[in-house]
């Protein structure tokens, strides 16, 4: 038997060189992939899946764009998933991630070309990375103190974060929102009390913040249409024992009117529940599964607003909200929290009805109602919007902002060029390649305008030799602008978050130096 049979048949490994190419090829397929939505005049792409019904999502969030995709080259899926992380984690900035990394694994695969070690080249990154963290520490800008400034810097920062989305257009009202929204918070991050009802009609001017919780139910028939200082019983309980349930069970009984009785034991039992459950002293009973005729009609006479089936990311927020707690049991009313609001009233937005909770305990939730054209843009709108609000929570935490429009980026290549020069041995071709690749964000940006990247980058790297610079790529006159009097401003750890992952896959990527497929699982044949 030959010695070079190591691995299993149909395992396959790729070596050396090859296992590189194929990690810089899928990095930089990825990074072209999502290229064109960067930048406030990217594009967007239709995604189509293949399941029943095939859904189409229209989007240019990188993100989501990567989730969607099945894929299967080993080095695209680690680029995917630092997309997955920056949304998570701040919310924005998910395709210059990736576009950062693809680029420095295109700039890697050139000196890998000419024979430069891979870890040469980490090194180099490293050191670059380091240097271009720093200037964007000492650049950063923080108005935490002026009071109005840090809200100009807040609307400024979501109306760059929205430039480049569906809502460009109205970027300043759904800023406007946002802002409001965010600041609703005080602080905290949870975004959770922020609550997004999308409605199909009207355009998306016609969207607004409301200062309560809107749940997406309709009131029952013949129950009150308002309550004052309401007491709410959130639950999660069955409300169908006045039925008998003949599936399953087998009853013998030796006339009708025995089945008679039980229904009405089983009625009994039905009204004792409800009696307990009224008697926690509430006047609205939210729950989460359906409440059948029969209850409901108890709890309409004892005046009490009876909602069903109110669906369990509504409950829980609901619960969230009024600061009262989901329950099942209500044998101890003690024990069981309720929740309070000032008024319950029913709303209508366009054809639908809702009911509005407002006043509620959590001063800060509040429900942004989306009005659209379509569900595929409403579901892109709120996508858009959920970018800004990450955003914009992250930056009231960490007031630090910086010019937007390829500014960093620019000071980040001046820096890193100047260490390139400082720095002997192969490392500083590294550091120049990094430079290079930091470069290459406001170059899509101008390409993404249809503007002429080449010249307009030579311009701006002139500008920038000068001291304290303000100029940035301006794409709606298509040169060079002054990112300080356009107002367009990104948030400080949305930047460092984009460097530090995209620098840290790219040096992943390319520590690769085998690629190990394991064979497939055979079935064996049943006979």
């Amino acid at each position: 038997m030959a010695i070079d049979r190591l691995l299993k048949d149909e395992a396959t490994e790729e070596k050396g060189e090859r296992a590189r190419m194929s990690s810089f090829v899928g990095g930089m397929a990825i990074a072209d992939l999502v290229k064109t939505t960067l930048g406030p005049k990217g594009m967007d792409k239709i995604l189509q899946s293949t399941r029943r019904g095939q859904n189409i999502t229209v989007t240019n969030d990188g993100a989501t764009i990567l989730k969607s995709l099945h894929i299967d080259n080993p080095a695209a899926k680690v680029l995917v998933d630092i997309s997955k992380v920056q949304d998570d984690e701040v919310g924005d900035g998910t395709t210059s991630v990736v576009v950062l990394a693809g680029e420095l694994l295109r700039e890697a695969e050139k000196l890998t070309m000419t024979k430069i070690h891979p870890m040469t080249i980490i090194a180099g990154y490293r050191m670059a990375s380091e240097c271009a963290r720093d200037v964007l520490l000492q650049k950063a800008m923080d108005n935490k103190l002026d009071n109005e400034k840090f809200k100009s810097d807040l609307m400024n920062i979501a109306m760059t974060t929205l430039c480049s989305k569906i809502l460009s257009q109205d970027k300043e009202h759904f800023a406007k929102l946002a802002v409001d929204a965010v600041l609703r918070l005080k602080g905290s991050t949870n975004l959770e009390s922020i609550q997004i009802i999308k409605k199909p009609g009207g355009s998306l001017m016609d969207s607004f913040l409301d200062d309560g919780f809107i749940l997406d139910k309709k009131i029952g028939v013949g129950q009150p249409r308002r309550i004052e200082n309401a007491n709410i019983l959130v639950a999660n309980t069955a409300m169908d024992t006045d039925k008998v349930k003949i599936y399953g069970a087998r009853v013998r009984v030796d006339s009708m009117s025995k089945v008679a009785q039980i229904e009405a034991a089983e009625k009994d039992k039905m009204k004792e529940k409800v009696q307990k459950i009224i008697s926690h002293g509430i006047n609205c009973f939210v729950n989460r599964q359906l409440i059948y005729n029969y209850p409901e009609e108890l709890f309409a006479d004892a005046g009490i607003l009876a909602i069903e089936h109110a669906d369990f990311d509504g409950i829980e927020r609901l619960a969230l909200v009024t600061g009262g707690e989901i329950s099942s049991t209500f044998d101890n009313p003690e024990s069981v929290k309720l929740g309070h609001c000032k008024l319950i009233e029913e709303i209508m937005i366009g054809e639908d009805k809702l009911i509005r909770f407002s006043g509620v305990e959590m001063g800060q939730a509040c429900t942004i109602v989306l009005r659209g054209a379509s569900v595929h843009m409403l579901d892109e709108a709120e996508r858009s919007l959920h970018d800004a609000l990450c955003v914009l929570s992250q930056t009231v935490n960490d007031s630090r902002i910086l010019y937007g429009g390829g500014w960093p980026e620019m000071v980040m290549a001046k820096e890193v060029d100047a260490l390139a020069r400082k720095t002997p041995g192969k490392k500083s071709h590294a550091i120049e390649a990094f430079s290079r690749a930091l470069q290459s964000i406001p170059i899509t940006i101008a390409d993404n305008a249809g503007l002429d990247s080449a010249e307009l980058i030579s311009q701006l790297r002139a500008e920038h030799h000068k001291e304290k610079t303000t100029s940035g790529i301006d794409v709606i006159t298509g040169g060079v602008g002054d990112m300080e009097k356009l107002g367009i401003c990104e948030s400080f750890k949305v930047k460092q978050a984009v460097l530090n992952s995209a620098t840290e896959a790219a040096e992943m990527i390319l520590r690769v130096d085998e690629i190990i497929t394991c064979a497939p699982r055979q079935r064996e044949d049943r006979m």
